[in-house]
């Protein structure tokens, strides 16, 4: 008791004395450019482990022993700042503003269309660097969005780079995907293959998802949204970094960025590289595949700065492209990895159609900033990219030995499987090898080649609180589409006779087309303006973009000399969006928007049938989208929560009725719902995320027409009953939480769980053409995954070091991720992909 006593008795004594010696520095950090707050940007004193995070308003209030310090401040993209203070009782340093690493990032971020939360009024979410290198670790790119409202993210069938992403309900042919504001959705489908983009969470910097009409000025199909990715650029400090790590199933990766900062010349280099392979966690996914990233500046003057970009990344890998019923998963002993598209060629594996892919499509870049003056930029990118590549396919008399494709059920022959149920290639060569005609079935290259050049200019210029954006994108596309002849499978040759140039019976070898080859060109002439207005209160802007979308077609199999190519054929869409932003009190703001797209035709749908026959009734698509939104932000936490509603209209569908093309209208979906995300930071070392979206997607009207002949005698019907009937392969429920933490000084921990509900098994709506047929595909099972992290810092000699962990599904969760409706709707007559299990990779960075 008397112990008690005295130490209770010496902190009463002590306490005035440590409060005497105890001071206060206080501040706001945030970007220099736009004056947003840096949330958790690192406040420490040099050679101490005092220290703390940033609030959600970028303040801080650190106590410090009274006297001389060195304060540090850092954050993940940016500058270091050093600064001396001598603390006596409360200091307030003001606003601390960082400046970000790179030469040209505020002309770069310019051309990108990047926002400033709370400012312009759109839905937008921004994944800090620092959450991409904590949270990344193996999984695919477009996971890193999972905590993103009305995301939807899988890896489909497990290959290196497959990965798919839905945002609000819809695909990649409907979200405008931007690489340095530079657009990247293929030219003639609209989509976006990420496997062409394996290595670009290495040099991404930054990344903006922009939900719904976002606030791109190009005229961009940017339906459910525009997803803005921005590399990295030259930096401007003296140093580089090296990285290893290992995971699960043979996963190793090493990359290396090495930068001469900014040079007393004006010149700058940044050069990155890295390496990855693995075995895949499904069977027979293993892969390889390259990065490299190259930034030259060049500071001409105060008004004129260049810069070459170049980034890539060369890779091969096997897939997994055959869905299969759970049960046959059940039943087979590599259970939810099961792979049916591979045998063992010469000891190695070997995979068959659609399950093996080869791609390299570097994007180069020239670019011209321009400060004509303090209130006037003009940013010019000449961009080219020149991609090669393609995917295996089988073909020939009997390619249904080596293809089984489900769900369509197309016939195989189990004389070419093994007993254990692989590819028997074996067999195959051998019934090639006696045929008297030469292969009858062989392995192709599918080879889908581009070259893509492009020019993008824009001119801002600020007028008091009205800044005026207008500009040129143009584009040319060269798409090359071809069957090459990739082995013979043990026959001497192989007779083909869709090319009406050459004799059937010429013997055809290795690297000669086959089956069809043409290309399909694309030219784009657009002009954007945009008027934004922005005051301490309020903001608004007006958007408008128009093209001339012109296509042209050369086939070199179904057509003789002189008869190959198409005229061109021109299409004009065009957009118009608007929007209105009002800040309450400084903590609070509203905003709306709305905006009307007229999108042009696919490729595919203006020449059907993969012929140059142009389709001269062919519809353009309309997309009519509003929101209403509102944040909040406090000291500690921050809330946003939106209301959306997009109806697309006319959704392109060609058919063929009665031996003519007929263009069916009425194909419409209606997509809306709520979002809600916030941030949380309790204490300087933990912050908490968290997102709730509820989704509505439905098909909204049937579809009842008729073809008529030019005198007006119908000629066919076409029938889709599906109203009401909910879009599929996307979840409509999706909600996050992430938590992260600092334990100790340099020791950080995180954890993340996702849930995914109201996910119906994807199925084609045209098809849908019996009465009975309208009904909801197969409601697939909810679930939730964890993920945990952890870095811990420390010093390797003189030099900074990291250690990071992760493991992804926690819990080893068995989920289906990805589904095709059955026949009778349900979880029996429905083919799946389940999702990975746990994985977990673990690797170290040394900086330098």
């Amino acid at each position: 008791m008397r112990r008690k006593n005295w130490v209770l008795s010496l902190i009463l004594f002590l306490a005035p004395i440590w409060a005497l010696g105890q001071g206060v520095i206080k501040g706001v950090v945030v970007d220099s450019n736009s004056g947003s707050p840096l949330i958790g940007a690192a406040v420490v004193i040099e050679g101490t482990t005092i220290g703390l995070s940033t609030n959600v308003d970028g303040s801080f209030a650190l106590k410090v022993p009274e006297g001389k310090h060195t304060l540090k401040f850092s954050y993940v993209g940016y500058l270091d700042i050093e600064m001396p203070v001598d603390v006596s009782g409360e200091l307030n340093l003001g606003t601390i503003k960082l400046e970000p690493s790179s030469v040209d990032i505020d002309e770069v971020l310019v051309t990108a269309s990047f926002v400033r939360d709370r400012t312009t009024p759109v839905a937008v979410s921004t994944i800090e660097p620092k959450i991409i290198i904590e949270k990344l670790s193996n999984k695919e790119f477009p996971e890193i969005l999972r905590i993103t409202p009305s995301v939807y993210a899988t890896r489909q069938g497990g290959g290196f780079g497959d990965s798919r992403i839905y945002l609000r309900g819809f695909d990649s042919n409907n979200i405008g995907v931007l690489i340095n504001g530079i657009p990247v959705n293929d030219m003639e489908s609209g989509k976006v293959y990420w496997s062409n983009w394996a290595g670009l969470s290495d040099v991404t910097s930054n990344q903006q998802v922009q939900r719904g009409l976002g606030a791109s000025k190009l005229a961009l199909s940017s339906v459910g949204g525009t997803i803005n990715i921005i590399t990295k650029s030259t930096d401007a400090k003296q140093g580089g970094s090296v990285y290893y790590g290992m995971g699960n199933d043979g996963y190793t990766k090493q990359n290396f960025t090495v930068s001469t900062g900014l040079l007393d010349n004006g010149w700058a280099v940044t050069v990155s590289g890295g390496y990855t392979k693995g075995d895949g966690y499904i069977q027979a996914t293993n892969f390889e595949g390259y990065s490299y990233f190259v930034n030259i500046s060049k500071k001409i003057n105060e008004k004129h700065t260049v810069t070459f970009n170049a980034f890539g990344a060369p890779q091969w890998h096997n897939q997994r492209s055959n869905m299969h019923l759970i049960q046959e998963y059940r039943d087979n002993p590599n259970g939810i990895k099961w792979n049916s598209d591979f045998g063992y060629r010469n000891g190695k594996i070997y995979t068959s159609a659609y399950a093996y892919n080869f791609y390299h499509k570097p994007q180069m870049s020239l670019n011209h900033y321009w400060k004509i003056d303090e209130s006037s930029m003009l940013v010019t990118n000449l961009y080219a990219s020149l991609a090669t590549g393609g995917g295996r396919r089988v073909y020939g008399l009997n390619a249904n030995w080596l293809n089984r494709q489900y769900p369509s059920g197309l016939p195989y022959d189990n004389t070419a499987l093994t007993a254990e149920g692989y590819y028997d290639y074996d067999w195959v060569i051998q019934q090639n090898a006696a045929s008297l005609n030469g292969s009858t079935c062989i392995i192709a290259n599918a080879v889908n080649d581009h070259q893509w050049y492009g020019a993008l200019s824009t001119y801002t210029k600020n007028i008091n609180e009205l800044k005026i954006t207008a500009g040129f994108d143009g584009r040319f596309y060269n798409g090359v589409h071809a069957y090459k002849i990739e082995d013979l499978l043990g026959g001497k040759y192989f007779l083909d006779s869709k090319d009406i140039n050459r004799p059937a019976n010429q013997p055809l070898y290795k690297g000669d087309y086959i089956n069809y080859h043409n290309l399909g060109q694309v030219l784009w002439l657009g002009l954007f303006a945009q008027g934004e207005y922005v005051t301490d209160q309020y903001s608004g802007f007006l958007s408008m973009a128009v093209a001339d979308n012109m296509f042209r077609r050369i086939d070199y199999f179904q057509y003789e000399p002189g008869n190959r190519t198409t005229p061109w054929y021109d299409f004009f869409p065009w957009n118009v969006k608007a929007g209105f932003n009002y800040k309450v009190y400084g903590e609070h703001n509203v905003f709306v928007n709305g905006g009307y797209i007229k999108r042009a035709p696919t490729f595919r749908n203006a020449f059907p049938n993969y012929t140059n026959e142009f389709n001269n009734d062919v519809k353009y698509e309309s997309i009519i989208t509003t929101e209403l939104g509102y944040n909040y932000t406090a000291k500690i936490f921050s809330v946003k929560v939106n209301l959306f509603r997009t109806q697309w209209n006319d959704r392109g569908l060609v058919r063929n009725l009665a031996g003519q093309t007929a263009n069916i209208t009425g194909v419409n979906a209606l997509h809306q719902g709520v979002e809600v995300e916030g941030v949380v930071k309790p204490i300087s070392k933990l912050d908490i995320r968290a997102m709730f979206s509820w989704g509505d997607y439905v098909w909204s009207d049937d579809v009842d027409f008729t073809l008529f002949d030019e005198n007006q005698q119908p000629l066919g019907t076409y029938n889709a009953y599906i109203k009401n009937v909910h879009v599929g392969n996307s979840a409509q429920v999706t909600a996050a939480l992430s938590l992260n933490y600092e334990v100790l000084p340099k020791l950080k921990i995180g954890a993340d769980v996702n849930w995914y509900a109201k996910n119906y098994a994807d199925f084609d709506p045209t098809k849908r053409t019996s009465p009975d047929s309208k009904v909801d595909a197969w409601r697939m099972p909810n679930y939730y995954i964890i993920d945990i992290d952890a870095n811990y810092k420390f010093k390797i000699g003189n030099l900074n070091a990291t250690l990071y962990g992760n493991v992804n599904n926690l819990l080893d969760t068995e989920y289906i991720a990805d589904a095709t409706d059955g026949s009778l709707h349900d979880a029996y007559t429905s083919y799946v992909f389940f999702g990975f299990g746990r994985t977990w990779s673990t690797g170290l960075r040394i900086n330098f």
